[in-house]
């Protein structure tokens, strides 16, 4: 199959990403909770497929076309994990009708908006901020929470589910050490919440997101649902994070060697910031994009030894390494990278060539 690929094109190993899903499928049977993977990732509905053989039944998406998306693949248990957008409300309705959906709120303001134009009943997660300092609200400020509640209470068409968060902050840690105290304190403050409100709701969802905790840590005391997205594919940052091993990397960016310069030590490969995306990690003090590996017909080999993407432009990926393994590239074959952030890599190449040589199509496959 290598030997057709003549430009960027990104793998995908089946059999690494179908292990993947039944871990983290099994860690979830195994704490009482409920898996809702998070779809950005991956954005196809074939891979969703994989999900459904693994028994999942419910889903989480980033945006109202992705929830269109996978609605018309058949999904009916569908949150939406975005600050719900005004704009879209008739969208909103639309899905509404169809399926069983929960939208997200950030602020009073959107539950006098749902009140005054939902046409269908839906349920709603209250974002809770817990330190990413994205969006939502601390967990201290149950002012706002009630004022939500207070605003929603009376509506036929307005369902509270419960609170949800997205640990964020977890990606500037640096060690298992720094995700396990930030996965506690979301649990704390989780907690803290559901004692406070459970009285009133007994039927309410504690849901946490984020791929590196939902990985390593084995403490889910009072989570009802865990969210991760990125755990289908890995990469280079749940890596360097400890969230994963390089061979539950499920996704490699074949690209093609287009130079050579001796002279200090570098590759040029086509496969730059489209394709890449610019999303980085710092390794001993330098920027790295992504790593290098082997490519096979049944695979990749491990990440070379102090061989990395320095740097890209928009087609031009630039690689360092050292003396002992630029011999060993040639202009005209094809190397692999392993992305940096898989999800952003997934979006920019638009499908996945599997390693048996078949085109898996994502959401937005035709307009790429």
């Amino acid at each position: 199959m290598l030997e057709k690929l003549t430009c960027p094109t990104l793998l995908l190993n089946e059999q690494i990403c179908r292990e993947n899903i039944r871990d983290m499928a099994q860690k979830a049977r195994r704490h009482g909770l409920r898996l809702r993977p998070h779809m950005k990732t991956h954005q196809s509905a074939e891979v969703g497929e994989w999900m459904r053989a693994a028994g999942l039944s419910a889903i989480t998406v980033s945006s109202v076309a992705m929830a269109d998306y996978f609605a018309r693949a058949g999904w009916t248990d569908i949150t939406i994990a975005f600050p719900v957008n005004h704009r879209e409300i008739d969208e909103i309705n639309r899905l509404a009708a169809m399926v069983d959906l929960q939208l997200l709120v950030v602020m009073p303001e959107s539950v006098t908006f749902l009140r005054e134009h939902l046409t269908h009943p839906v349920g709603f997660f209250i974002k809770i901020d817990c330190g990413s300092r994205r969006t939502g609200i601390p967990a201290g400020e149950t002012a706002q929470i009630d004022e939500i509640l207070r605003l929603s209470e009376g509506s036929s068409r307005l369902q509270f589910r419960g609170f949800l968060t997205h640990a964020g902050h977890a990606y500037s840690g640096h060690s298992r050490a720094d995700l396990l105290r930030i996965h506690r304190g979301i649990l704390r403050d989780l907690q803290e919440l559901k004692a406070k409100y459970r009285p009133q709701y007994p039927r309410l969802i504690a849901s946490m997101g984020n791929t590196p905790s939902c990985s390593i840590a084995e403490e889910f005391n009072d989570i009802d649902e865990i969210r991760p997205g990125n755990f289908v594919f890995y990469d280079v940052m749940q890596l360097a994070l400890g969230a994963c091993r390089w061979k539950q990397i499920a996704v490699a960016l074949a690209c093609p060697v287009v130079a050579r310069h001796p002279e200090r030590n570098e590759i040029v490969i086509y496969g730059g910031a489209v394709h890449l995306s610019k999303d980085r990690i710092v390794s001993d003090g330098k920027p790295d994009f992504g790593r290098v590996v082997r490519l096979r017909e049944d695979g990749w080999s491990a990440p070379l030894p102090d061989t990395y993407v320095r740097s890209v432009s928009q087609e031009h990926g630039m690689i360092r390494t050292n003396p002992e393994h630029l011999g060993d590239f040639r202009v005209g074959e094809l190397i692999g990278i392993l992305p940096i952030h898989s999800c952003l890599t997934a979006d920019l190449m638009g499908a996945y060539a599997t390693l048996d040589g078949r085109k898996i199509s994502m959401m937005n496959s035709d307009g790429k």
